[in-house]
């Protein structure tokens, strides 16, 4: 039990990163459709070998289902990918990522509008939570004079985001997790090449390269990997309560490593946020079993 934790908790930190390496980019000189470019394309290869070792029938896929990925990659997380990185070239980071973690509120009402899902006591009650935490989270934003432009992208990064894990749930059901991230990695890596710049791959200096290949490593292939590992070992439900730390590792990695203030407002603002992610989990006894 307590290794699968502790793996979940490495994939939650790892998926927080990105903020992070994608400030340090910025920093470095780099694009954001460049450094996506190089997120997902290290991500890949790595993957690539990854499963090549533990199991080629993993990359077999159908057509229609390719085609399914294809759209993912090429056009949705094409999208959402850009909202974030657009946002993060102008907000700070902890702001972007909890305006992010504001998508449960809208996966839920999607399900509940378009895949029939029921909404009970305890998912009200973490919809009250995270709009209460989201609206303090903005309330600091405002009183900091955070751009308005780069606060609209994250908005627009949180809602692409929210209709993306609705599509993910459609489309991609029957087909292996680790089969359909693959795929759909390939794909993003497609169209940030196509958006980015391929002659980067051999101006970067030695900063650029080892940003390029933490964004691949860590908020790429570790942060999956672990988190496939950890659904395995202890079941999705206990995987998801330990990965909610995922905002608050940002929130925290941003005040030092980039010396962004926090407030108590934001504070407030994260807890919140968690205790509405956690609240529908907490009735959840035992792990559920995974196949």
């Amino acid at each position: 039990m307590l290794q699968g934790l502790v793996y979940a908790v490495i994939s939650a930190a790892c998926f927080g990163s990105m903020a992070i390496l994608i400030k340090f980019g910025y920093m470095a000189g780099m694009e954001g459709a460049v450094m996506m470019q190089m997120r997902f394309t290290v991500a890949v290869i790595l993957l690539l070998f990854y499963l090549l070792a533990k199991s080629p029938r993993t990359l077999r896929i159908s057509m229609r289902d390719l085609g399914k990925c294809a759209f993912l990659g090429l056009v949705v997380y094409w999208m959402q990918t850009t909202c974030f990185v657009s946002a993060l070239e102008t907000i700070p980071a902890s702001t972007a990522a909890l305006v992010l973690y504001g998508h449960p509120m809208a996966v839920t009402l999607l399900a509940s509008l378009f895949l029939r899902m029921r909404i009970n006591r305890v998912v009200i009650l973490s919809l009250i939570l995270v709009m209460a935490g989201c609206c303090l989270v903005f309330y600091d934003a405002f009183l900091r004079d955070v751009d308005g432009t780069g606060l609209t992208y994250a908005l627009g990064a949180m809602a692409t985001f929210s209709i993306y894990l609705i599509l993910v749930q459609v489309l991609l059901r029957g087909i292996r997790p680790l089969t359909a991230t693959f795929y759909v990695m390939a794909f993003a890596a497609v169209s940030f090449t196509l958006s980015g710049d391929i002659q980067a791959w051999w101006n970067m200096d030695m900063e650029q390269a080892g940003i390029s290949l933490a964004l691949g490593l860590f908020p790429g292939l570790v942060a999956v990997t672990f988190l496939y590992t950890s659904i395995e070992r202890i079941g999705s439900a206990y995987a998801c309560i330990f990965s909610s730390v995922e905002p608050i590792i940002t929130l925290l990695a941003a005040a030092v490593f980039l010396s962004e203030p926090v407030v108590q407002l934001q504070i407030w603002g994260a807890a919140l946020i968690i205790l509405g992610i956690i609240a529908p989990n907490l009735r959840l006894r035992k792990p559920a079993t995974t196949n």
